[in-house]
């Protein structure tokens, strides 16, 4: 359950980071994301969705 937690966590910050550091580039960011193909968003899901696997592999892995 901690671990749920650190995760959440450290989604917020980097989360926070963005809105707090580059509010425009964000802005950007949601219009070309608007732009792409429904097709095209999916795959970058899930590309995110395994990069994200993979590395709470790698985490698991390594010890944490």
């Amino acid at each position: 359950m901690a671990v749920i937690v650190l995760a959440l966590g450290l989604v917020l910050c980097v989360e926070g980071l963005v809105f707090a550091l580059a509010p425009s580039r964000l802005e950007d960011l949601l219009r070309t994301l608007a732009e792409m193909p429904s097709e095209t968003r999916r795959m970058v899901g899930l590309g995110a969705l395994a990069a994200g696997v993979l590395l709470v592999w790698l985490a698991k892995v390594l010890g944490a």
